[in-house]
């Protein structure tokens, strides 16, 4: 019990240090083009770090966190392991301000610890079945998809701002903004069929099944009901949870709990996240419209209107990083309960369910953090990569928040710093090629290729020092 509360103490450092680590991403372009002071700003991004707390229920990419390594090989060693290269090897990033990826460190120096238990304990025939490999795979090529997306959707969302044609402008976000609802509730829809299969225990007999092949009855019947429910969820805007869990009750299984089906469809519900990003949307039309139709457009008035724009934009992509990367230190905590009880914490969503002070405890701790600082960083972010004006920073974070959005909605931990670098890169690049400080951008590169394989080197070597000291 005493290893399990260091455990937890290390996770939220760690998470605390995530915080002052990427307090860089959420604010570097708001001071860099002085929108804010760098105290104020650190205060604004703390609390919409926190405010994810409210937004992001479901903790799919603490789950995902919690599916890197296969649960046989998950032992608090592996996990405290983990921790302490994740430590070092942020806090020396912070030191040099290279802007590297939390997310990545903390899952390359749980895998490399995952990696040496097995290479250690069973010989190094077993190494390659120790971690999820689909799973590390995704995050993995997320390294290089999440900045290559955020510079995209930069560059698209700078064109289009830039257009001098008011009404296709206006078209185009209302497009953009269409397409932007159907995707989400696209994401939605597969949350709550697997939320479903999670409520009957799909994935579990699946695995029951290979031991005992009689439970493939059981698993038959269980996804039958799955099939007859999804109906009721493409309709889930129209019925709602509680409606549904109603008519499973009544029409498919009576012996299903109402109450548990509702709560389960409910943490799938991303309805305040998708008209949150519709406000976002109304406010930037009915700003255009101000500014352009109203008051007669000028290069200051211009200038003052994105500045304002950039609190809203700034305050979407604190909300993304926090949603981000806290349930990735709850991942790490959850997978410490079931190595602990694995007979009651079966998964990490099981712990988190069971353990709601988990959640509370690492947004807290990552706001704290964001409001540390991390001042070094946010030189290399706000300055080195490219200068950027106001409408440039709202464009970097508009397109940031959206990519954290996206993969948060898919489950995928992606790294905050990558993101925004690549969403800076691409207002850079719309204004001509040479705007970007190719060299700066390079040297980052290396680090984003290095945390993953430097991580899980430093985390595996741990392992075998805390097990030289008997600790695991």
């Amino acid at each position: 019990m005493s290893l399990l509360i260091v455990i937890i103490l290390l996770a939220l450092l760690f998470d605390y240090i995530n915080g002052f680590h990427d307090a860089a991403n959420s604010i570097a372009t708001i001071v860099s083009t002085k929108v804010l002071t760098p105290f104020q700003a650190v205060v604004w991004a703390a609390f919409f770090n926190f405010v994810a707390y409210f937004i992001f229920q479901d903790h799919a990419v603490a789950n995902t966190i919690g599916k890197t390594v296969h649960a046989e090989y998950i032992t608090l060693g592996v996990i405290l392991a983990g921790l302490l290269a994740a430590i070092f090897w942020n806090l020396l990033t912070w030191w040099f301000g290279i802007p590297s990826s939390s997310s990545h460190t903390l899952i390359g120096g749980f895998a490399g610890a995952a990696l040496a238990h097995a290479g250690m304990g069973k010989g190094f025939d077993s190494v390659f079945n120790v971690v999820e490999l689909g799973k590390i795979t995704q995050i993995v090529a997320f390294i290089f998809l999440a900045p290559i997306i955020g510079m995209i959707i930069s560059m698209f969302i700078t064109f289009v701002t830039m257009m001098r044609n008011f009404w296709l402008k206006i078209a185009i976000i209302l497009a953009m903004a269409a397409a932007t609802f159907v995707m989400f509730d696209h994401f939605e829809q597969n949350k709550m069929t697997e939320a479903v299969e999670k409520f009957y225990k799909v994935d579990k007999l699946k695995k029951a099944v290979k031991k005992d092949p009689t439970k493939a009855v059981e698993l038959e019947e269980k996804k039958a009901l799955v099939n007859k429910i999804e109906p009721l969820i493409y309709d889930y805007d129209k019925l709602g949870a509680a409606n549904i869990a109603a008519t499973v009750v009544k029409d498919i299984d009576a012996t299903t709990d109402a109450k548990k089906l509702e709560k389960a469809l409910h943490k799938a519900d991303n309805s305040t996240l998708v008209w949150g990003i519709m406000a976002v949307i109304a406010i930037f039309i009915l700003t255009y419209i101000y500014a352009e139709k109203i008051k007669t457009p000028n290069a200051y008035r211009i200038s003052e209107m994105f500045k304002k724009l950039q609190l809203i934009s700034s305050a979407a992509f604190s909300i993304g990083h926090g949603g981000n990367d806290a349930q990735k230190v709850m991942g790490i905590i959850g997978a410490a309960y079931v190595a602990t009880n694995p007979d009651l914490y079966p998964d990490v969503s099981a712990a988190l369910k069971d353990l709601p002070w988990v959640p509370l405890a690492c947004y807290t701790a990552i706001g704290l953090g964001t409001m540390s600082g991390g001042w070094k960083i946010v030189k290399t972010m706000g300055t080195k990569i490219t200068k950027v004006s106001a409408l440039e920073g709202v464009c970097a974070e508009s397109a940031g928040s959206f990519t954290l959005f996206m993969t948060e909605q898919m489950g995928i931990p992606v790294s905050t710093t990558h993101t925004i670098t690549g969403a800076i890169i691409g207002v850079g690049a719309s204004k001509r090629l040479s705007a970007v400080r190719w060299g700066i951008t390079i040297n980052l590169l290396w680090a984003w290729i290095l945390t993953v394989p430097v991580s899980a080197l430093v985390a595996a070597l741990c392992y075998v020092f805390i097990t030289w000291l008997g600790i695991a």
